[in-house]
């Protein structure tokens, strides 16, 4: 779990800068020009170490340089509400790659429940756009206060049920695998993951 956290980190690094300033600081400037240079640290670490980047990373810095330059231009209060969305449905988007969850779980996870990782990436993606949608419904109704519940209430909330859901659908489906693989003559066991 611990490894997984580490990559979602990673390739989210400059948003979560820019998250964290703008709502610490309220300055978009600041949170936009302290995330690129996050961003750019960040790549110039994993060059210089020789790492790969995953397109999620490109995305996050992208999002970050795109939404933030658009908001510094335009100063429009419905572009400010309705940016969430553009990251939800950005995200969203790229999640539609065949198997990029498969980066997210332990190797053990992907060779037993491929099948699994698989369709609950599409239903990751599915569920961001429809986050997405939610938000420019959300924006375009006026109401401060049920768009700031929606962003910070219920969209959260929906991705923890998520990924609640998603864990213990993985943990059965290992289990019974596992037990199935048990019963047949010859064949190895799966262990289970916690």
């Amino acid at each position: 779990m611990k490894a997984v956290f580490a990559k979602l980190g990673s390739d989210f690094f400059s948003t979560i800068i820019f998250v964290v300033l703008y709502f610490s600081t309220g300055n978009v400037a600041l949170a936009t020009i302290v995330a690129v240079l996050g961003a750019a640290a960040q790549f110039g670490y994993a060059r210089i170490k020789g790492l790969r980047l995953d397109v999620m990373a490109y995305a996050s810095v992208a999002m970050v340089v795109v939404l933030g330059g658009a908001t510094l231009l335009t100063d429009d209060p419905l572009f400010m509400l309705i940016k969430p969305s553009i990251g939800h449905i950005a995200v969203g988007v790229l999640m539609l790659r065949r198997d990029w969850m498969a980066r997210y779980v332990t190797p053990r996870i992907a060779a037993a429940i491929p099948d699994y990782v698989r369709v609950a990436g599409y239903l990751w993606a599915a569920l961001m756009l429809l986050l997405g949608a939610g938000v420019i419904a959300a924006a375009l109704t006026g109401d401060i206060k049920l768009w700031t519940f929606y962003v910070m209430v219920i969209a959260p909330a929906f991705k923890v049920v998520a990924l609640a859901a998603q864990y213990l659908v993985f943990r059965a489906a290992i289990r019974s695998r596992s037990r199935a693989a048990n019963v047949q003559p010859g064949a190895e066991p799966i262990a289970a993951e916690s």
